[in-house]
Formats: C-alpha cells, structure tokens, sequence
C-alpha cells in the first residue's frame, strides 16, 4: 500500500481541534519542526507528503477560533524538508485559477530539480471567491469553466516540461558548448484562458516533471483525474463508499486511455493509536470533544463554496441543493451524512471533526488490521494519513503501525530508487 501524510502550513489539519490539543506543539511558523516531520515520515518510509493550501482566511469566525488555514506559502516549507531528507515525496498545492502556467512550470520544475526529483503538484481549481479577491478578481470561474482552464495549464505545463530532450544540458568547457539547442523545443501554446511562447529554462529532474496529484470528486473533476493524475486524494466514509469511488475511477482511468494502475486512489484516513483499545477510544472522544460547535458550519461553507449559515440548523442537510461553490465537496457531505439523516448541524460538526472520513480508532494491531481489510476488499490503493495531533499523531504511527504493515508484507521496507515516480510505481 502507498502511504502518504496530510499537511497544512497552520494550526489544523482535517481535525478543526487539532491546535487545542495538549500535546500539539504549534510549531508551524518553526522552519525546524517541518524539517524534523520530514525525516520521521522519511524514516516511516512514506510515500511522500502533501501540503493542502487554501489562499486567504475561509471567514472571520474560522480565523479567530483557529479553523482551517494557511498560514504559510508550502513552497518553501518543501525546499527546506528536501534539504533534510533523500527518498520522501514532497507534494504542494497549487491553484490552476490564478497562476500562469510558465510560473507554476518554473517553481514546481527548479523544487523537482533541487530535490532530486522527488515534488509531486496537487492540482485544485479553487472553491471559494474569497480567494479569488485575493488576486483581484469578484469570483471565480464558472465550476465547469474552472477545469476547462486548468485543462489549459496542466497542457501548457507538460509542454514546457516536456522542452528539453535528454542530454540537452552539454556543460563541454573544451568545446564551449554549454547547451545543445537542437535538442530544445519552443512551446507554442495559445488557448482560451492561458498560452506561453518560448523555451523552457528549468531543465528536467530524474523523474523528468512532478507527479500529477488531484482530488476532485466532481464529475468533471473525476474525468480530470481520470485523464492526467498518478495519484488521486479521495475523501470516502466507509469501506462500501470507498470500493464504489475505486471501481469507478479505475473504469474511468481505463476509458480515457490509461493504463488503470498508473493511477493510484488514496483515502483519507484519521488514525488514533493508544496502547489499548479503550485508551484510543478515550483519545477520541478528548480531541473530538474539543471542536467548536461555532465553527462548524462556517468551515464547511467555506470548504463547499456554499453560504450553508442561510439555512436552519435543524434542516436535513440532504434537502440544501448546491448550484454554486464545489459540487464534488457537497456530495461526499451528501454521501458521508445521507445514512445517518443528519441535519445541518449535525453534518458541521461531524465535518469540523474529520472531513467525514474515517477515524481509524484502536491499537497499533487494530489500526493496522483496518487498514488491510479497506486495501485488500479493493477500496483504494492505499492512504492518506491525517493527523489529530502534531507531531505525535504521526511519531506513533510510524513507530507503532507502520512495522505491522511491514511484518505483514503490506508495505515497504525500504525506498525502491530515489525519485517519487519510482517510489508510487514500484
């Protein structure tokens, strides 16, 4: 199975309580604590990890009761962990709705480089307008126009990537050849929303450009994925939800031409591990008793797009239609509440806990056991893993689950080569 570790540059991650936690060290603006992370994920032989971003506060009362957010731009955070590791991925999130293709190319393509060839792009479109004020825009895009444009960058991107030939990069101080330039290609591109003209500056990394992660849950989210992402980040609720979304998928990958196993489907997963059964359980029902009920519903109309504050409390989140924001990310509420019947309220809370997905509760055989039987049963390749508290929640599982996968032959003992690629294809 493929593991990789859920960040973001700010004081929560899925779990809204994840800050108010005894033992978190909120140490997030610490250059030094994201670097020492890096080497424990690293010495768990994780795949990589990954830094969600959003680009502006979500609401006022997420920003003052310390909700979901950036506090950080994930790119430098990256090229410090690079420095301190050799075989992790490093993954970082970057819109297609603001940024012009050549820039993304270039950052993204240099971290490729300076790492070793070890950088993966989450690729999003953006939700909220809130965002889009940032960059001095009124709104975003229209949902569909949103992915026709990113459509545009993500081929711009690869056309620039793909500019230079092997062995271009000469360096010949005899001869003064420094750079073979038919071995160069200018990139014409000129679309609806975005195009470049010119040579390429950055030249490749061992794994030629960053793996293509994505996340969308949408129906054309799901096509976009299907079409170009080696690594799919899912949020599911059960086993049944899990395999429906994998079969799926794995269909969609085939119809679009690609081989279905180049494209790895990981769930989100929140392990609480304690030495018994009951203490993990009393861990649970600690930091889940720590949300703030205030911040519930404003965090997932912020994560939707939706304004859900205009509706009752008490109604049936299943009767709230969606026309605007992010389909995909109502749905899988949809989806993560329908048994249940839950109201709005409800819903928020359950939200504010763990993006619904689920918390993987029990000692480190437990823990390890679950997680085999969501492999096995063909509801995902493997997983992403969520912390609820910083930096314990990933010290445990990497001192206490991650030898029970090994032992059980679930996963990996050592890195398979040195780049990303070569690590999720192995």
């Amino acid at each position: 199975m493929k593991l990789v570790a859920f960040l973001m540059a700010g004081p929560t991650c899925h779990h809204h309580a994840m800050w108010r936690h005894p033992q978190t060290e909120n140490r997030f603006l610490d250059p030094a604590f994201w670097e020492t992370l890096a080497r424990t994920l690293e010495v768990g032989r994780f795949d990589g990890l990954f830094f969600a971003d959003v680009l502006s506060f979500y609401n006022e009362t997420t920003m003052a009761r310390g909700g979901q957010m950036s506090l950080l731009d994930p790119v430098p955070l990256v090229a410090m962990m690079a420095r301190t590791t050799s075989r992790i991925g490093l993954g970082v999130t970057m819109s297609t709705s603001f940024q012009e293709p050549y820039a993304i190319a270039r950052v993204l393509s240099s971290l490729d480089v300076l790492s070793g060839g070890r950088i993966a792009w989450n690729i999003v479109t953006s939700a909220g307008d809130l965002e889009a004020q940032m960059f001095g825009k009124e709104a975003l895009l229209p949902r569909n126009e949103r992915y026709d444009r990113a459509e545009e960058v993500l081929k711009v991107c690869l056309d620039l990537w793909a500019g230079w030939a092997d062995g271009a990069l000469v360096l010949d101080k005899e001869s003064g050849d420094f750079i073979d330039q038919a071995k160069m290609r200018h990139t014409e591109a000129a679309g609806k929303y975005v195009g470049a003209r010119g040579v390429f500056t950055v030249p490749p990394s061992p794994q030629r450009h960053p793996v293509i992660m994505q996340a969308g849950s949408s129906p054309r989210g799901r096509d976009f994925a299907a079409s170009h992402a080696e690594l799919v980040f899912t949020l599911q609720h059960s086993l049944s939800d899990m395999q429906e979304f994998y079969a799926e998928m794995k269909d969609r990958v085939g119809k679009s031409g690609r081989n279905p196993d180049d494209c790895a489907i990981l769930v989100s997963v929140d392990p609480i591990v304690g030495e018994t059964e009951s203490l993990a359980r009393e861990k649970q029902a600690y930091i889940n008793g720590l949300v703030d009920p205030r911040v519930g519903i404003p965090f997932m109309s912020a994560h939707t797009g939706l304004d859900l504050s205009k509706y009752p409390i008490d109604k049936p989140i299943i009767d709230i239609s969606a026309e605007t924001g992010s389909r995909g990310s109502f749905d899988i509420i949809l989806q993560g509440t329908k048994a249940k019947n839950l109201t709005l309220g409800e819903a928020a809370s359950h939200f504010a806990i763990s993006e619904l997905c689920p918390q993987v509760v029990g000692t480190p055989e437990t823990v390890a056991e679950e997680l085999q039987e969501f492999f096995e049963n063909k509801g995902c390749d493997g997983f992403i893993v969520t912390p609820t508290e910083m930096p314990g929640s990933f010290e445990a599982f990497t001192r206490s689950v991650v030898p029970i996968l090994q032992k059980r032959g679930l996963f990996r003992r050592e890195y398979p080569g040195s780049t990303l690629r070569e690590t999720i294809k192995a």
